[in-house]
């Protein structure tokens, strides 16, 4: 025979308390003792409760799911990332809801009006597309990742580091040239580090170096199409001269490794290279790549940790605002491998 449903009557029974503080117990836990807390929640463990999920929400008005919105899935990198992300449920519980926006303004707000009207508790934003002065303006908990965080909480590799890092790696290869290919970027992007670092650190040892920003497109076909044409710039450039090369993620660094390859028959030693990110392509690529680690786990438990506070805080009966948005910084980590191997 089906078993009976537990209901709030029954713990109410069993605890001596009111229904009313059963109810209290799942909507509004502050409110209670932590002792009272404690005895109801052993009642739950000797009745065998199974939480009716959909009743809960109907109560509440609390549907435990947060929204995200990422720029694209063709970088290995936001693919990665929102892996990690949704991995993050075992330890915190809530659900995703994932929209993709393409880097287009007008969809990214109809998305997150979607996203309201699921009524998430909370967002993650990877996109660069909204400004965080009209994502604050939702009022409802934020964390991005990667992007322009003056209003909102923000986890952030330390880009600049990164910057370091690829440039003192390069700089003990040998080479003849340093250059750092990127989208042009403005400072208040954290991935505006990477260029930066890499530049003081190449005029701080004097080693000659160019800096190629340009816009690297929004699709793999149209970012391989301009790689291509930087391809043959620094092919004309520097023919006979050993080129160190610093590109701002793995997926673009495995494009120009394939297209390096495809002319020479293997990697040369006239390049070496050094992505970002230590997305999955990296180690797998035909001759593993050098990168600047993001410790993508690391980040996704930082976000969901400064998101859940932030939703927490929202749920007490006299919530307290964050004075100011907090911004997380994580290090890099290098990982050297085949394409910047000294023979």
């Amino acid at each position: 025979m089906k078993k009976k449903a537990v209901t709030f009557q029954d713990i109410a029974d069993y605890t001596g308390f009111s229904k009313t503080t059963i109810s209290r117990y799942f909507n509004n836990p502050d409110s209670l003792t932590l002792e009272n807390q404690q005895i109801i929640a052993d009642a739950l463990t000797a009745l065998d409760y199974k939480e009716n999920k959909v009743a809960r929400i109907l109560a509440s008005g609390k549907t435990e799911y947060v929204g995200i919105i990422v720029p694209n899935l063709y970088l290995h990198y936001y693919s990665e990332m929102l892996n990690q992300l949704l991995s993050t449920y075992e330890k915190f519980g809530y659900k995703f809801l994932v929209f993709v926006g393409n880097d287009k303004k007008d969809v990214e707000r109809k998305y997150i009006s979607e996203l309201l009207a699921y009524q998430i508790e909370g967002m993650i934003i990877l996109s660069h597309t909204i400004s965080s002065e009209e994502l604050a303006a939702y009022h409802i908990p934020i964390v991005t990742i990667e992007r322009e965080d003056q209003y909102v909480c923000s986890v952030n590799t330390d880009n600049y580091m990164g910057g370091v890092q690829a440039a003192s790696l390069l700089s003990k290869t040998n080479c003849d040239i340093l250059i750092h290919i990127n989208s042009k970027i403005s400072p208040e992007i954290p991935a505006y580090g990477r260029i930066k670092g890499f530049q003081d650190i190449c005029e701080e040892k004097h080693f000659p170096y160019e800096m190629i920003l340009t816009e690297l497109g929004n699709s793999y076909e149209e970012t391989t199409e301009k790689i291509a044409e930087i391809f043959q710039i620094i092919e004309e450039k520097y023919p006979n001269k050993r080129k160190g090369i610093f590109i701002s993620n793995d997926t673009h660094a495995n494009i120009l490794l394939n297209m390096i390859i495809r002319k020479y028959g293997k990697l040369p030693e006239t390049y070496k290279i050094v992505g970002f990110d230590n997305s999955s392509i990296a180690s797998e690529a035909v001759v593993p790549i050098s990168t600047v680690g993001q410790q993508m786990t690391v980040i996704a438990q930082e976000a969901m940790e400064l998101l859940v506070m932030q939703m927490n805080e929202r749920k007490k009966r006299r919530p307290t605002p964050l004075k100011e948005p907090i911004h997380k910084v994580v290090t890099p980590i290098l990982f050297r491998r085949e394409t910047t191997k000294i023979e």
